[in-house]
């Protein structure tokens, strides 16, 4: 358990669903619960495939929202600190004692501005990404007003459709305009192309990304030409960061879900179309959940619905059982189509949810499971760090 939460006022099952020592059929529900030995594996693996490539591995905070998660990265993988999204997430990292933090967003209203510019007090390094003019104006004068320096990427719409630049010359500008601004240095470009992350086909995955590469290799030719040649050139997921870390041009990963992993993520085929969950990476992270009621001989109704995981990219998966389905939810219950009745009341089930980072910030403790024992207890960190 996390040394620096006090527990002596604190109930099990009321304040947390359990302690380091218990047995696994102990654990209250519904809760997640990680397999350590599981998510060990695959933070070494992408740890090992980023020293392969020469390549620098940020791990998505995003995705876990937890300090513990995020040490574990850096020790076992090799990490070399965390993107977040938004500047209070970034907080709790830094106070955590994370030391290079990527704000993997743009940062535009005032009080987040000035909070963010306090933030390389405690000590870390902080990035931030822009795509408008007035926004670098507007993180100079608060880096100014604080005494500290902000690194700042530009971003590029690679094909996301959401935030970033789109021109060659905007990119110019962008960098000339941080280049030029009092607290601030042009660090590099933030390239991510989220909506190629999840398509099924290696082969679709492929093509968008082909046309991101081409993006980000003609942005970087035309800084160097203008004598801003960027440091770091950032991007790549889950999905995609084997076309990323062989591009030539990317020198840093920003995978996060494949510490975890989701049964969406599960679906996402490789270039011999086998999916990515079977043989490179595991499934490490569950909400655990139990039987509560079998009324109905071919239905089981289990104790996690909605206010226990996120719907977004569909209904969780049963975690290696064929015989049983998760089928739908209300926002307390479960429904589990039972044909065989091979459950009963009282029977403990681990869920694979269709989306892991939602989910995630639903729960304030993650159980960590080794050989059928509770070993530890971690917060989740930044929960409801919204800000």
């Amino acid at each position: 358990m996390n040394a620096s939460i006090p527990i002596d006022d604190l109930e099990l099952g009321f304040d947390f669903p359990a302690l380091p020592g218990m047995d696994a059929a102990d654990i209250q529900t519904p809760c997640l619960v990680l397999d350590l030995d599981a998510l060990e594996r695959n933070i070494r693996k992408m740890g090992e495939y980023c020293r392969a490539h020469g390549m620098r591995h940020r791990a998505h905070g995003k995705m876990h929202k937890s300090v513990d998660v995020a040490r574990l990265q850096e020790r076992l993988g090799g990490a070399v600190g965390i993107c977040c999204q938004k500047v209070s997430e970034a907080e709790v990292f830094a106070r955590g004692g994370i030391g290079d933090i990527l704000v993997s967003n743009q940062v535009r209203d005032p009080a987040k501005i000035d909070r963010l510019a306090r933030l390389p007090k405690l000590g870390a390094r902080i990035i931030v990404c822009v795509d408008d003019l007035d926004n670098v104006a507007e993180l100079a004068a608060a880096a100014q007003k604080h005494g500290t320096e902000l690194e700042v990427f530009v971003e590029i719409d690679c094909g996301a459709g959401r935030c970033g630049v789109t021109s060659t010359d905007e990119v110019v500008a962008l960098a000339r305009a941080i280049d030029a601004a009092p607290g601030l240095s042009f660090s590099g470009l933030q390239a991510y192309q989220g909506a190629a992350q999840h398509l099924r086909s290696h082969e679709d995955r492929k093509a968008k990304l082909d046309v991101a590469i081409s993006m980000v290799k003609e942005a970087v030719a035309a800084l160097k030409t203008a004598g801003l040649e960027p440091m770091l050139v950032s991007g790549g997921g889950t999905g995609s960061y084997q076309f990323e870390s062989n591009s030539g041009v990317y020198n840093e990963l920003q995978c996060g879900s494949y510490a975890f992993m989701d049964a969406d993520y599960g679906g996402v085929l490789d270039e011999n179309g086998e999916r990515i969950d079977q043989g490179q990476l595991e499934n490490a992270f569950f909400i655990l959940t139990q039987v509560m009621n079998h009324a109905k001989a071919d239905m089981a109704v289990c104790d996690a619905g909605l206010k226990a995981q996120s719907l977004d990219s569909g209904l969780p998966v049963i975690h290696r059982r064929d015989d049983v389905k998760y089928i739908k939810c209300s926002d307390e219950h479960g429904v589990i189509a039972d044909p065989n009745g091979a459950l009963k009341v009282g029977d403990k089930l681990r869920l694979v949810p269709g989306h892991c980072d939602p989910t995630a910030n639903l729960h304030d403790w993650y159980v960590g499971l080794r050989d059928g024992k509770v070993e530890t207890l971690w917060p989740v960190s930044a929960r409801g760090k919204l800000y």
